[in-house]
């Protein structure tokens, strides 16, 4: 016999666990729902990603115990606190926050997201060094690249190729650069 869905009436499981730091009871979530875990995670990659496309270890470690904190527990932090993300790792790490949230979290939800995490990481760093990537990377820069050129082309003017060529003429002792012969 098939159980309505909705007979079930279930519910995101919303119950937090808790510890005191330093006289502040901060409430730790035991669950996070998936969409949260998600964008948790994308934006620590994101924020980890170098300039290579390779994800900065130490960067990732920070951003995924921030994106930690602000995600699973009940600390709120204002937009111009945020825009120093370092100092509050800092201020977190070096007061042994982290070591008090980290007991109180969920070890099977910690463990989940470390894993995916890691698994999101490796799977993206792999297509990055395939071929099709690469493929797909000229094709997409195959654009840009091509204005630049052309505009080198466009803005090429022969005078003043000759006016170097001149000059490396008299620097060869007035002979050409080409044949290494005296210049006419």
């Amino acid at each position: 016999m098939k159980v309505s869905y909705a007979n079930m009436k279930l519910k995101t499981n919303t119950d937090v666990n808790t510890f005191d730091f330093k006289g502040t009871k901060v409430e730790v979530l035991k669950y996070l729902p998936a969409r949260d875990k998600f964008d948790l995670l994308m934006v620590t990659l994101q924020k980890s990603e170098e300039s290579s496309g390779a994800y900065n270890e130490f960067k990732l470690n920070v951003y995924f115990d921030l994106n930690l904190v602000y995600m699973y527990t009940n600390i709120s932090f204002t937009e111009k606190q945020r825009e120093d993300e370092l100092k509050i790792y800092d201020n977190l790490k070096s007061n042994g926050f982290f070591e008090q949230f980290y007991q109180a979290m969920e070890e099977t939800e910690y463990n989940e997201l470390f894993e995916l995490l890691n698994t999101i990481k490796k799977t993206d760093m792999e297509y990055k060094t395939s071929v099709g990537a690469i493929i797909n990377k000229l094709v997409e820069d195959l654009p840009a690249n091509a204005e630049a050129a052309a505009k080198i082309v466009n803005s090429f003017n022969p005078e003043q190729y000759k006016a170097v060529v001149d000059f490396a003429n008299y620097a060869n002792g007035n002979r050409n650069i080409k044949t290494n012969l005296p210049v006419e």
